[in-house]
């Protein structure tokens, strides 16, 4: 990619093209754990790179407002979350949570100002343990669409977040690359012959397959794209081969291979052109694993690994991500602690906005050639045509599901774990657009 065409599939700011197809969707804003509290402290949140701030009223809704008060542009962070409504500081200006100015402390009760003034609300919406905001036009917002991991009211959710100093679109390139995991996790994910797939513990995944260079094969869907990771296993490789499919379901939601004990998905969320969030969700609907054992297997937990509010790294490019090279030497293959950590180590020294014109991709960036090739197409045409992940009719996401396991020489991956709704759907869509 020449550093324009970077710039195109990469940058969010302002009117920029792939800013524009992130407004066509639903984008979480924070996890609900965050402003659980009616009446509690305002969350500062940064979103393609607007400044909001998060609150949840004295009778428990939430709202998502400017961060800037319309008076005198005070942070209304610093507010007063009270009587159903957000009080700027300053002069006691007072917004509810469709920005509607319900008080003018320092202004005379019968101004007209008291009747007209609002201020930015962003459409709010809740759901699977996170808080979604609408960025696009604010009187056509989408449908929202229930997260594929909260299939039901009690499905059992854990979510990791941390935040990335980098683009949003090398974070994700690294979720969508299955190769990375044989070699920058394989400590976390050992080979072991026992197994027939990816297999839980409290410390690792164990894999049927000690295979570093998979075959990838791609898949163009109406959401994003599919795509398999065929690896060669220990035990039949004759008759068998272990595949990973994994699913990038545009513009910034990728579910990955799920273990033994819990599904997984990851969304990578622009908070301005050189920073973003990112979000590792396990889930089940019966099985599970509970949110601190979650945090403390990704090595991220709130207060310990990352800090409370901001959730940046306590393991960072500054501090070398605290590895530490004896460990190495005894065997640890990266010697940073957890899978989020490692991976951070790498996406973060690749520059704030990486320089795609210097790689040299191989067989194994099947996907991450997808990805830019689709994603780029799409930022070019975003003002004249519907883009990937909205086209219609669209595929609910609870229909849609990864994959791994071992699949007998000559299935096609391609038809395994799609449902019969998803299949009628996705042929609906092919004819209209």
């Amino acid at each position: 990619m020449t550093p324009k065409q970077n710039d195109v599939l990469c940058r969010v700011e302002g009117d920029a093209p792939m800013g524009r197809i992130m407004r066509q969707h639903w984008l979480p804003a924070c996890m609900s754990e965050e402003v659980a509290e009616p009446d509690g402290a305002p969350l500062r949140v940064r979103l393609l790179g607007e400044d909001m701030v998060v609150f949840r009223d004295s009778k428990g809704r939430l709202g998502a407002l400017d961060e800037q008060c319309p008076h005198r542009r005070a942070s209304l962070a610093f507010g007063r979350n009270e009587e159903c409504g957000l009080r700027c500081l300053y002069h006691g200006w007072k917004f509810d949570v469709q920005g509607n100015a319900v008080d003018l402390s320092s202004e005379p009760v019968d101004a007209r100002l008291r009747t007209t003034m609002k201020t930015t609300a962003y459409p709010v919406q809740e759901g699977g343990g996170f808080v979604w905001v609408w960025m696009g036009d604010p009187a056509a917002p989408a449908t929202f669409d229930t997260p594929a991991w909260a299939p039901t009211p009690t499905t059992n959710i854990a979510i990791v977040k941390m935040h990335a100093a980098c683009n949003w679109a090398q974070v994700l390139e690294g979720s969508i690359d299955s190769a990375h995991s044989s070699s920058l996790h394989s400590t976390n994910m050992p080979t072991a012959s026992g197994v027939t797939g990816s297999t839980a513990t409290d410390k690792s995944w164990l894999r049927p397959s000690a295979d570093k260079s998979p075959r990838m094969e791609v898949q163009k869907t109406g959401f994003g794209f599919r795509y398999a990771a065929i690896r060669q296993p220990v035990v039949e490789p004759e008759v068998q081969d272990y595949v990973r499919v994994t699913l990038f379901i545009a513009p910034f939601t990728v579910m990955i291979p799920p273990t033994d004990k819990y599904d997984l998905c990851q969304l990578l969320v622009p908070i301005d052109d050189v920073n973003c969030m990112f979000y590792w969700i396990a889930w089940h609907p019966t099985r599970g694993i509970s949110q601190d054992d979650w945090r403390r297997f990704c090595g991220a937990e709130v207060g310990k690994d990352v800090e409370p509010v901001t959730f940046r790294k306590v393991r960072h490019a500054g501090n070398n991500y605290l590895q530490d090279r004896a460990a190495m030497k005894k065997g640890d293959f990266t010697g940073i602690h957890g899978i989020p950590a490692q991976d951070m180590a790498m996406w973060e020294s690749m520059g704030p906005l990486a320089e795609r014109h210097q790689d040299r991709l191989g067989s194994s960036d099947a996907a991450i050639f997808q990805f830019r090739k689709q994603m780029y197409a799409a930022a070019k045409a975003a003002a004249a045509e519907p883009q990937t992940g909205s086209f219609e009719p669209r595929i609910p996401q609870r229909l849609l599901r990864s994959y791994e396991g071992m699949v007998r020489k000559g299935v096609d991956w391609r038809t395994i774990n799609v449902s019969e709704e998803e299949q009628r759907l996705s042929s609906a869509t092919r004819k209209t657009t």
